[in-house]
């Protein structure tokens, strides 16, 4: 089985060349269950072939082939004889590499395009209609293809839409297949993924848990270990995962810091001490926390002081749990990523990736960690967890320590629990909880004026944000109906002591993020 593929022998690199899209492309591919991974085009062909690969995809990204300093790829890959497709930039450099020519055109193509496509025999557009639309984004073009390669589709201002040559086992398309705006891009994918690559799509559920069981039994033998346990999705699916693997060698921490959730450790302790049977410890760690972030305001050291004070309490709670020895996170795929890697720039930093001390004692147990969030919850249920563990919305681990902007005290998360509360009451009496991927409150650090009562107010404005996403990568602001907001605004005004005003957040994501900070 291939080490970089947890449960699965296939796998496919996907090639960042800095695109919006490149996360979105390592989806598509798993959602054809075939394991795929994110790489920097700095990688070599060495590494490359270390990892053994079926299939490698180069994504788009905002260069010019041309212009000075151009990103591009180890020209020895193309000698391993992996079979490659190339998206948008990534077609264009297979072209400029392998004797093809790319050229400015009088005018790029943005948006949902028709692309004709030249026979129906290919690999790539093999059983799609010979007009489609398809979604460009793109000024330069591919006007001549790579040497002994065939152009097997076109639109009116980019010559070479598509092209591939089995023999070489080059492929590219200019439009982006990934975009759900385009009509057949999944088919596009798949049919690189099946013919192009020969894979089986073998990758499943079942295949990794089977996988991550058997590497935590390895990694820990008969050692002890510790889990953090929030009560989210990703640490109560870790938390099933390792237990499944080693049983009573697990033992459960749940910390309250203070800044979790109107009653949320009470409905930690009653799911899993009592319903599952887990051995849990429960630690009321608030006033450490607070102390520890008093007078820091900075979002980033916020995130820090938290993540370390997390495992300064784990090692204070190893006599209880046993000794142990290792720590499992539900750290994921998309954490790993936006807290910086080799291919990726630091967007924050998630507690349990960048802010974590350098002299813990702890192994770090993370099961997850290559998986995205839709599928975490589908390990979970196949675990057997209740869809209202499984179900759940995201929580950072910080907390509510980012929602609140500046100086987190006890005073704030209190205002903030109470509103956050009425946000997702009211969601759930509306009955649209399922279509949110998030939602909750957040508290500025200003005052706003008001009339309350006939008399002038100094109070707070509550902010609310809710958004619909598939991964977390990406989110559009939730429509919530009127109706619903003013439900949310009357009642946190009404209810929560200093609240005077009430907003709605109607970023998406890019530019914004989920979380303020």
């Amino acid at each position: 089985m291939n080490a970089s593929a947890p449960g699965s022998d296939e796998l496919v690199l996907v090639v960042d060349f800095g695109a919006q899209y490149a996360q979105l492309i390592a989806r598509r591919v798993r959602e054809a269950r075939v394991y795929s991974e994110i790489v920097a085009p700095t990688i070599s062909a060495a590494e490359v072939a270390a990892k053994a690969p079926i299939g490698i995809i180069f994504s788009g990204g905002p260069d010019s082939v041309h212009a000075d300093g151009a990103i591009a790829i180890d020209p020895g890959v193309y000698e391993l004889g992996v079979p490659i497709l190339g998206i948008c930039y990534g077609a264009q450099l297979i072209a400029q590499q392998n004797g093809g020519l790319v050229d400015r055109t009088d005018r790029g193509e943005y948006g949902r395009t028709t692309l004709t496509v030249d026979g129906t025999d290919s690999t790539l557009l093999g059983g799609t209609p010979a007009e489609q639309k398809v979604w460009m984004s793109h000024f330069d073009a591919i006007v001549k293809p790579p040497l002994g390669v065939t152009a097997i589709a076109s639109t009116p201002d980019a010559p070479v839409a598509a092209f591939e040559d089995s023999e070489q086992k080059l492929y590219g398309v200019q439009f982006h297949p990934e975009v759900m705006h385009t009509e057949h891009g999944q088919h596009v994918i798949e049919q690189f993924l099946e013919h192009g690559c020969g894979a089986t799509g073998s990758w499943t559920m079942a295949s990794i848990i089977d996988t991550a069981v058997e590497q935590i039994r390895e990694q820990v033998g008969e050692r002890q270990v510790i889990c953090a346990l929030s009560g989210g999705v990703d640490s109560a699916v870790a938390a099933a995962l390792v237990h499944k693997a080693i049983g009573d060698q697990l033992t459960c921490v749940h910390v309250d810091t203070g800044l979790m959730r109107l009653h949320e450790a009470d409905q930690v302790i009653e799911t899993f001490e009592r319903n599952f049977g887990v051995h849990l410890i429960f630690v009321d760690a608030g006033e450490r926390f607070f102390s520890a972030l008093a007078d820091i305001t900075e979002p980033e050291a916020k995130r820090k002081a938290i993540g370390e004070l997390f495992i300064r309490v784990f090692e204070d709670a190893k006599a209880e749990a046993k000794g142990a020895e290792f720590l499992v996170q539900g750290t994921l795929y998309p954490d790993v990523i936006e807290s910086g890697s080799e291919h990726a720039s630091t967007i924050k930093s998630h507690h349990n990736v960048g802010g974590l001390p350098e002299d813990m004692e702890f192994e770090l147990i993370e099961p997850l960690r290559s998986l995205f969030k839709d599928e975490v919850r589908q390990v979970g249920s196949e675990l057997g967890l209740p869809d209202e563990i499984v179900q759940r919305q995201p929580f950072p681990g910080p907390g509510l320590g980012v929602r609140i902007i500046g100086e987190v005290t006890p005073d704030k998360v209190a205002t903030l629990q109470h509103a956050d509360f009425i946000v997702r009451e009211e969601l759930r009496k509306a009955g649209l909880e399922s279509e949110i991927w998030q939602s909750f409150a957040v508290l500025p650090d200003i005052r706003s004026v008001g009339v309350m009562g006939d008399e002038r107010t100094y109070g707070y404005p509550i902010i609310i944000r809710a958004v619909t996403s598939e991964d977390a990568m990406t989110a559009d602001w939730a429509r919530i109906p009127y109706d619903v907001l003013e439900s949310m605004s009357s009642r946190v005004i009404n209810e929560v002591p200093g609240v005077n005003r009430v907003a709605y957040d109607i970023t998406s994501k890019p530019p914004g993020t989920i979380e303020w900070e």
